[in-house]
């Protein structure tokens, strides 16, 4: 289960191939972390620079002063049940909302924590193996991965050992740990469907056979926020199993790490940047360049020692002896089906999505979730970009027991991925750069289209995305109806608003962003023009018109008409009080945005 190698270029650990465990475990930075923080608390260690030391823990600042986020990392989405039995135990002890948070980069997010407290939730997590190891900061983050990979048909091969040997090259790398800005990568072994969205990362990497050889096409360049780019490709081809696409990774960062004019500008700090101004011909020539270089040959690319192989199959649970069928709620186990499961390559095994609302996740469902996983799917599942979970490998016999366990934890509802399922990053429910409350609008958005009782699978298939500001942590650019929170100016009162980006495409191995309309929206009336635009759309569209060729075909126009009477801001009064407070809020609204830590 475990073979002997390196847990960075200068501290020998065990790397040990079981579910979940990819980021070996350090102890000594428990200590430290404990120390460092108390000499901040005790005001003998200046702000500035213990930022930068608590970041590369993944412990971020919110805007409520005096507790925490902590971001803990799951490559490849993968989880174990432990490792959710874990989750439970800290969010319980340690976090006022009683809940953790599913992001759209597959990892685990846990708010409002005093920063006296997190050493002790850190090492919690650590008995299970889990690490928050540069979950922040300018460093390599949390590497996403298709959830289905290994269990999918048309996949070139499961990039997944690959992913733990990068994981485990890259952590506590010297290269990665002071970059100009921080690093998202993806991997994806299904071009054709890149259910990781490998276009908007700063590296991806897609599986590809050449001559028999595995490797990687390597797109660099991607990224979502101010300065939306798509990932071209920056090699064509990079061997696997010699570790040559984790040199080519590394000279790509060495070269980054290099450019000190990125380093005046933080918020266009980023590879895109560097590619936007130079092209990609001339960022590949850097390359090359920096591969001719000495230390070379001081690095030891095999990735023998590092790759993450697990049989999964080997561990998944027998066929059962006995098992229950529907009976009187056949409609709604099929409509799950339907909806929710979807058949392994692997003969006898489905993979079953859970909708997770808003990502959030309380204590009593992790468990539940955690019993799950371990009676009827071997122990494996991952977390996806849509906020959800995937169980793998459960038998096909077993999917009607899952769904009634489900049915317990209050996560059986129908629809993963579709417009009920509407993706959010937290806002100015704890982030600093948040200028609205995103998680409210979430849930304010799909209450309405639930109420209005979508049938048609065209309208049903459109995706719903927002986010509390411009930067994107929800992929609002991508999402066929996408919103960012900005705010409107009423004489010296401020409207809570956002602005909308329509017709964007992630889905079948395509990525577009959409088109910025040129209207903003007061929060409390965003739900309205929801309605409106989907009512515009089914009474509009052509026989068999998918929304974003709808959205084509009239212009973003016809979308800004639309929403323009409803749109038109209230002047403040007892009567329109309410629009002059944020969803989830009970004052008047001001945008109060703080600085993001992400390039301290």
């Amino acid at each position: 289960m475990s073979v002997s190698g390196r847990g960075s270029l200068s501290d020998p650990e065990i790397y040990e191939n079981v579910p979940g465990h990819v980021i070996p475990i350090i102890e000594r930075e428990f200590d430290d972390f404990d120390t460092e923080s108390s000499r901040f608390l005790a005001g003998d260690y200046p702000e500035n620079e213990f930022i930068g030391f608590r970041l590369k823990q993944g412990v971020y600042g919110q805007r409520q002063p005096g507790v925490n986020m902590v971001r803990i990392k799951l490559p490849f989405g993968g989880v174990t049940p432990e490792q959710m039995e874990a989750f439970a135990d800290v969010v319980e002890e340690h976090a006022p909302l009683n809940k953790g948070h599913i992001t759209t980069r597959q990892c685990i997010q846990i708010h409002h924590i005093p920063l006296a407290k997190m050493a002790k939730l850190i090492r919690t997590i650590a008995d299970v193996k889990l690490s928050s190891r540069e979950g922040c900061g300018n460093t390599v983050r949390n590497v996403t991965a298709d959830p289905w990979a290994g269990i999918c048909e048309g996949e070139v091969f499961d990039p997944t050992p690959y992913i733990g040997a990068y994981v485990r090259y890259f952590v506590r790398h010297p290269t990665t740990q002071l970059m100009p800005r921080k690093i998202k990568t993806a991997f994806d072994g299904v071009p054709t469907e890149d259910r990781a969205i490998t276009g908007i990362h700063d590296i991806a990497f897609i599986s590809k056979i050449q001559d028999g050889v595995k490797g990687f096409e390597i797109r660099v360049g991607g990224g979502t926020s101010i300065m939306p780019r798509v990932a071209p490709t920056l090699w064509d081809f990079a061997r696997a199993d010699d570790g040559e696409y984790l040199k080519i990774a590394e000279a790509l960062f060495r070269i980054f790490d290099g450019q000190d004019w990125l380093r005046v500008n933080r918020a266009r700090a980023r590879i895109k940047v560097l590619v936007d101004r130079d092209g990609i011909d001339a960022v590949r020539e850097m390359v090359v360049k920096e591969l001719e270089g000495d230390w070379v040959a001081e690095r030891d690319f095999s990735i023998d020692q590092k790759l993450f192989e697990v049989d999964e199959e080997s561990l998944a649970p027998p066929v059962p002896a006995s098992f229950a069928s529907a009976n009187g709620d056949a409609a709604g186990f099929e409509a799950f089906v339907a909806d929710n499961v979807q058949k392994q390559v692997q003969d006898g095994f489905s993979a079953v999505e859970i909708k997770v609302e808003r990502g959030d996740l309380t204590p009593e469902q992790f468990r539940g979730l955690a019993e799950i996983m371990r009676t009827y799917s071997g122990g494996f599942a991952r977390t996806t970009i849509q906020q959800n979970l995937v169980l793998r490998w459960v038998r096909d016999e077993s999917v009607y027991d899952v769904w009634r366990a489900l049915q317990g934890l209050g996560l059986a509802e129908v629809g993963p991925r579709t417009i009920t399922d509407v993706v959010s990053c937290p806002g100015t429910d704890s982030c600093k750069m948040g200028i609205t409350s995103s998680m409210g609008l979430n849930r304010a958005v799909k209450e309405r289209v639930e109420s209005m009782e979508l049938t048609d699978k065209l309208t049903r298939d459109i995706k719903i995305k927002m986010s509390g500001c411009p930067n994107g942590c929800s992929q609002h650019h991508i999402a066929n109806i996408g919103f960012y929170g900005a705010s409107i100016k009423v004489g010296a009162h401020t409207i809570p608003a956002y602005v909308a980006h329509i017709g964007g495409v992630y889905e079948n191995g395509v990525v577009k962003y959409g088109t910025r309309l040129k209207v903003r929206m007061p929060a409390k009336r965003v739900p309205d023009i929801v309605e409106a635009w989907i009512k515009l759309y089914e009474a509009d569209r052509e026989e068999g018109e998918a929304f974003n060729d709808f959205a084509l075909r009239v212009g973003p126009k016809a979308f800004e008409d639309a929403a323009r009477p409803l749109a038109i801001p209230a002047q403040f009064g007892l009567e329109t009080m309410n629009e002059f407070i944020d969803w989830t809020k009970d004052v008047p609204f001001v945008v109060a945005r703080g600085e993001g830590e992400c390039a301290v």
